[in-house]
């Protein structure tokens, strides 16, 4: 009997010791002071910039919606930005030699990289979206049939349109040479909706004035890049965009630039 009750009393005792590990492990920890996740006591950022509008170098200055975010981040973790612009076949290896802390630079998710690098939530979404008449609009591929659909020529629209072609009833193609001409195909009543990358979308919108109903149909997320073993910086890293995606301030960058 005493046997059986001392038995009892370990695994009760075991059960709270793991519910208190749990407990423990749960709890809110207060996150790394920005010199211990920067120790150059600024935040150095690789960044691509010949690609606007996300990052655009002139010959004393450098500007785009990557470099904003940058300058965004910085400001949260209460440091100085430090740019670091080299071509896109030198960003990875930036990090490798301890060169930038992060990877800005319009980058998606590589599974070859995964072993290297950690990859943050993402701060923009370049998939592809469906673009038509803010009075008609057409949410989702399924909604084509019978419809005029246009978009680029031998692009992943053209891949994905085609795809639809045997899932749904028929629908009118027509290709372009441009993603522009094709959106201009249904600001002008030539289409019924445009199948195109976002960034492409938001910058004819942006430059036309026109209002027109805009519908993701898949994903191209770019995310923000640090060395594998900076797990500490990759969580902060991702509070801060949630944070900056919350109070607004990723949606105003956004727009500046797109």
């Amino acid at each position: 009997m005493a046997a059986r009750s001392r038995t009892r009393v370990l695994i009760l005792l075991a059960a709270a010791i793991t519910a208190a590990v749990v407990l423990i492990q749960n709890l809110p920890r207060p996150e790394p002071a920005p010199e211990e996740l920067f120790p150059t006591g600024e935040m150095r950022i690789a960044v691509d910039a010949s690609n606007p509008p996300f990052a655009v170098a002139t010959a004393d200055d450098l500007f785009g919606l990557e470099i904003d975010l940058g300058e965004a981040l910085a400001d949260h973790f209460g440091l100085p930005a430090r740019f670091v612009n080299m071509s896109f076949d030198g960003l990875y290896d930036s990090l490798k030699a301890d060169q930038a802390d992060l990877v800005i630079a319009m980058l998606t998710i590589d599974p070859l990289r995964t072993g290297d690098v950690l990859y943050t939530r993402h701060y923009f979404d370049a998939g592809l979206v469906l673009v038509s008449p803010l009075e008609r609009p057409i949410q989702s591929m399924r909604e084509l049939a019978g419809h005029r659909l246009a978009y680029e020529f031998g692009s992943n629209a053209d891949t994905l349109a085609r795809r639809w072609l045997r899932r749904i009833h028929p629908f009118e193609t027509a290709p372009y040479e441009l993603p522009s001409y094709a959106l201009d195909a249904v600001r002008f009543g030539h289409a019924d909706a445009a199948l195109v990358d976002a960034v492409s979308a938001r910058l004819h919108l942006r430059e036309h004035q026109w209002q027109a109903a805009l519908h993701y149909v898949t994903n191209n997320w770019y995310p923000i890049a640090v060395p594998i073993d900076e797990v500490a910086r990759w969580q902060a890293l991702n509070r801060a965009l949630q944070i900056l995606d919350d109070n607004g301030t990723l949606d105003r960058i956004i727009t500046k630039w797109l």
